[in-house]
């Protein structure tokens, strides 16, 4: 007796179903709405260009490394020394635009050579080293620290001409008087979201993030990947330290010092998972939308700069564990 075949459907591509906005982004947005739209009622100074123009700078450099980091968490992986790293980066372009005269042009090639081979350091350790990125890039962050008091000379940097004001606080009619930092910002979430979503590369470090054993036997050139994605979080920081340098003047050596928690913050809250396979830029950006308005909050209601910690904290422990729960879920199926 013959057996008949039904056809096979076609299938489409994963991204092709998936909406722009994830599930978790979208409370995001309605989260931050309804934040701003309490805070602008409680005080009359939320709610102000100069004040939402504050908010944007300060979150950029978080959110520019959060691109980076991203994808690096997507893999399963982390980096902890990304503050460590902005503090040498800042340091050497600081000290090369204040004494040597070095222009825009230079002073951005020097950061992001100094950027990537930071990143390489912890890339090489990673995926030639066998080692875990917590434990390689928590052992860096107090080495690339420690060089970058080196760099400082055990003093403040003073004196550093605004060379980068073009990409750092400043903003004109044009840009409807955003930042140009968060114009900035915007781009390389736009390049780094299409890039993760409809490229062959950017598919490929979420079937890491999933299984880096199956995605090795699929073909997929798993050591390039977590080597290039720990290389784009150097190169990140030295885009984010530039744009710390936009407004010139006093470079202190406690720079960046805390940074990698409010990056790490803002991807998790941003729902980036923790143990790999899923997560956005575009949540990331929203999870540092979310920090930056708490802290602006916090400071225009005259509280202690404390609870900004704790707020931040109890965020990450709220999308952890959702996202654990979530996992649990999948894993019953």
């Amino acid at each position: 007796m013959s057996q008949t075949t039904a056809p096979a459907r076609p299938i489409r591509a994963r991204s092709a179903r998936r909406p722009v906005l994830e599930g978790q982004e979208l409370v995001l947005i309605g989260v931050i709405a309804v934040l701003w739209l309490v805070l602008s009622l409680m005080t009359d100074t939320f709610f102000t260009g100069a004040n939402i123009r504050t908010i944007l700078y300060a979150i950029a450099p978080v959110a520019i490394i959060g691109v980076g980091m991203t994808a690096v968490m997507v893999t399963a992986g982390i980096d902890v020394s990304v503050g460590s790293q902005l503090a040498i980066v800042t340091a050497i372009v600081a000290t090369m635009i204040r004494d040597s005269g070095t222009g825009l042009a230079g002073a951005v090639v020097i950061a992001l050579v100094v950027g990537c081979l930071l990143g390489s350091v912890n890339a090489a350790l990673i995926v030639f080293g066998r080692i875990h990125p917590m434990i390689v890039t928590f052992g860096t962050l107090n080495i690339f620290r420690f060089v970058a008091l080196q760099v400082f000379g055990d003093a403040q940097i003073a004196g550093v001409p605004d060379v980068f004001r073009p990409i750092g606080g400043s903003s004109t009619a044009v840009t409807f008087g955003i930042p140009n930092a968060m114009w900035l910002t915007l781009l390389l979430v736009a390049v780094q979201w299409a890039y993760m979503r409809y490229w062959a590369g950017g598919r490929h470090i979420y079937a890491i993030g999933n299984d880096q054993h199956a995605a090795r036997l699929a073909g997929v050139r798993v050591n390039m990947r977590l080597f290039l994605v720990y290389v784009s979080v150097g190169a990140m920081v030295a885009i984010a330290s530039l744009v710390q340098l936009g407004s010139g003047g006093l470079v202190q050596q406690n720079v960046g010092i805390g940074l990698e928690m409010q990056v790490i913050a803002a991807c998790v809250i941003g729902g980036t998972s923790v143990l790999g396979g899923r997560g956005t830029v575009v949540g990331t950006l929203l999870g540092a939308v979310l920090i930056g308005t708490v802290t602006s909050a916090i400071t225009l209601l005259g509280l202690s700069s404390q609870l900004s910690n704790l707020f931040v904290g109890v965020f990450i422990v709220l999308a952890v564990g959702i996202d654990l729960v979530r996992q649990n879920r999948r894993s019953r199926l």
